[in-house]
């Protein structure tokens, strides 16, 4: 993350509150699964072998969809602006998709996978030899980057390393924070709006020939 300029802080941070929106409608519209935090699927599922293991696959199902949304954006390789934004927009057309769904009936899961996958393309925006430089929309790595910030302000070594973990992590929250309200209004019009959100950021990448 010490890598990462300005402009593409700025994007990380907006991307990340738009993950914190989406993983929340999702988390609400499955009953307690997430389209974004892998990590606490891996639990859930695990938890649910012992008792069920169909009920078990479902978390799993997810987790398969972001890898696969993961493989699709790394084969992409978005280095430059230009990729970034149709990357970007590809998640977002996906977002959108599920929208769609969202009128035509419950078809949660479904709409979940499709969530998880247009996540899992959105962590590959930023690569460095084959790994994401910024977790865009997961916040444990980004939580431990800000411990070790706080540690270097402790110690004296650095005294910002401490601020880009924390916008990061707080963009996603407040990201949340407003999917849950948003999902008062439906999950069709929340994940609409975020679709277009995701289309707008793409909008601004593609127009700046500039790299962050």
């Amino acid at each position: 993350m010490q890598n990462v300029g300005r402009g593409a802080l700025a994007l990380s941070a907006a991307l990340a509150a738009v993950a914190g929106f989406v993983d929340a409608v999702g988390y609400l519209d499955t009953g307690g699964l997430f389209v974004s935090f892998m990590s606490g699927n891996s639990t859930q599922g695990a938890v649910d072998v012992p008792s069920s293991l169909a009920l078990a696959l479902v978390p799993l199902g997810l987790i398969a969809s972001f890898v696969v949304g993961v493989a699709v954006g790394g084969a992409v390789r978005p280095r430059s602006r230009r990729a970034q934004a149709s990357l970007i927009a590809g998640s977002a057309l996906v977002v959108g998709l599920a929208a769609v769904l969202a009128t035509a009936g419950p078809s949660t899961l479904w709409r979940a996978g499709l969530l998880a996958a247009a996540m899992g393309a959105l962590n590959t925006l930023f690569l460095a030899e084959d790994r994401a430089r910024v977790a865009i929309t997961y916040s444990t790595g980004t939580l431990v980057s800000l411990g070790l910030g706080l540690a270097a302000l402790v110690t004296g070594r650095s005294r910002t390393a401490w601020r880009r973990p924390l916008l990061l992590w707080a963009a996603l929250v407040a990201g949340a924070v407003l999917g849950a309200l948003a999902h008062d209004l439906g999950s069709s019009a929340a994940l609409a709006t975020a679709a277009a959100t995701m289309l707008v950021a793409a909008a601004i990448v593609g127009r700046n020939p500039r790299r962050g």
